[in-house]
């Protein structure tokens, strides 16, 4: 179904030029041409002519910011949570919002997976080491990090990502645990995975993988108490949202030796100030949210969030959407 006319879309950052050939073959676009993200402010200037919306998690996607679009019939988030979004709001105006679910599954687990193995075996400072001219010769006691191989991995929402996970550790001869709340016991039984509360998966696990969408249940979820009940040696992996962890706590936690190490692709705040006490530890490897950081994957996401986007122009149901409540009654009249 084609277009009667050609609708006004604002992206709010540059993606991937695949998705920006398929909107500008039917829409006006206009796309925010810095790399930092439009302010507040900005945005709501933006969106006030805008039938459709193309949003990163970085936009503040709130009630005002919605009222500001009068003419706004979908907004397109290029990600799969939407947490920086008033679904409700959203929902409310009978307005979609659409997501990019399952197709960065595969590659946030490679890079979950790839931190917990470089926090393991200390690579990042291994090549510091070099960089610095410290290697002078081979050592037996040089930089020691922990085994993967058969350690025992506790993985935190078990969901796609988590499941992916899941399955890399069990190749990895793991014993792999996991929590969730609404846990899907035929996943677990087929990967091979032991379903357990939090605190049990805390004790047990060598290294804990965050999984969780943010929400108010799972803000800071991991403490100062959770992070007392790990073990000394374990490893925390963040590759979720960063206040999924309560970062003071965090500190605390590596800097008093209460685990071993964290590696983290998300942080509070984000991106992290250069002047964050965690960016003075060495036990803490950070890396700037590039989960979903692959060729393939990000240009997927491109297409998917294009599809959503001219879907919800249309008035068609927007082939993944976040709020499917949206299709329960028709759009109010404004």
């Amino acid at each position: 179904m084609k277009l009667r006319r050609r609708p006004h879309v604002f992206v709010t950052r540059l993606i991937p030029e695949r998705g920006l050939e398929m909107l500008r073959e039917h829409c006006e676009v206009e796309v925010w041409p810095d790399e930092l993200p439009p302010s507040k402010e900005a945005l709501k200037e933006k969106v006030r002519d805008c039938e459709g919306l193309l949003t990163m998690l970085s936009d503040p996607i709130d009630a005002e910011v919605i009222a500001a679009a009068p003419k706004l019939k979908v907004i397109s988030q290029y990600a799969v949570g939407v947490d920086n979004i008033d679904i409700a709001e959203a929902t409310r105006r009978g307005i979609p919002v659409g997501h990019t679910p399952g197709v960065l599954t595969e590659a946030t687990a490679d890079l979950a997976f790839a931190l917990l193995m470089a926090a393991a075996r200390r690579v990042v400072e291994g090549a510091d080491y070099v960089r610095a001219g410290k290697w002078k010769t081979w050592g037996p006691t040089l930089l020691l990090g922990a085994d993967v191989w058969g350690a025992t991995l506790g993985i935190v929402g078990f969901g796609r990502i988590g499941q992916a996970v899941a399955r890399r550790g069990v190749g990895f001869r793991m014993r792999v645990l996991a929590y969730d709340p609404r846990p899907d016991e035929e996943a677990a039984a087929s990967i091979g995975v032991e379903l357990l509360d939090l605190d049990a998966l805390l004790r047990e696990s060598d290294f804990v993988s965050l999984h969780t969408p943010l929400t108010e249940e799972t803000y800071h979820m991991i403490g100062e108490r959770e992070l007392k009940l790990m073990k000394p040696t374990a490893i925390l992996i963040n590759t979720a949202r960063g206040p999924v962890v309560d970062p003071k706590a965090l500190y605390r936690a590596l800097k008093e030796g209460w685990i071993a190490r964290a590696a983290l692709d998300v942080t509070e705040p984000e991106p992290i100030p250069m002047d964050h006490p965690l960016l003075g530890l060495q036990n803490c490897l950070i890396v700037p949210h590039i989960g979903s950081a692959s060729v393939s994957t990000r240009t997927e996401m491109a297409v998917i969030t294009a599809e959503n986007l001219l879907a919800g122009l249309r008035e068609q149901r927007l082939p993944h959407c976040a709020n499917p409540q949206v299709y329960e009654r028709g759009r109010p009249s404004e």
